[in-house]
């Protein structure tokens, strides 16, 4: 019995569907960008805030990190689609993108966890 044949008897398939190439890279560079324990926290931080936002100047104390730090970090967050940001007068506001991060959460969900496809009538 081959390899192939014994895993589908034993295995469910990882992915239900395959996922395109620009689809694949756009995730790895979202998951990339959160596999920083403090770009983790920026973005439970942001969650918990009214409309998923908040003023830089309220992002530097929870974090206990130096200022440039902080920017650095929603840099990357923003040049991954995970957050936008405003300018409103001096500061800088970051918002949460919720699409974004469903697509994360949706890439890693169990199938049983997944909602059904809908189906046009």
């Amino acid at each position: 019995m081959s390899m192939k044949a014994r895993a589908a008897r034993c295995c469910s398939p990882v992915l239900q569907g395959s996922l395109s190439r620009t689809d694949a890279e756009a995730l790895a560079v979202a998951f990339k960008a959160i596999a920083d324990p403090a770009r983790l926290r920026l973005l439970s931080f942001l969650a918990r805030q009214p409309d998923a936002e908040a003023c830089v100047c309220f992002l530097v104390e929870p974090l206990g990190l130096a200022q440039p730090t902080v920017s650095h970090h929603l840099k990357v967050l923003t040049d991954a689609g995970l957050v936008t940001r405003e300018r409103r007068g001096t500061w800088m506001f970051y918002r949460l993108v919720p699409e974004r991060v469903e697509a994360l959460r949706a890439a890693l969900a169990l199938p049983s966890e997944k909602p059904p496809a809908r189906r046009s009538a």
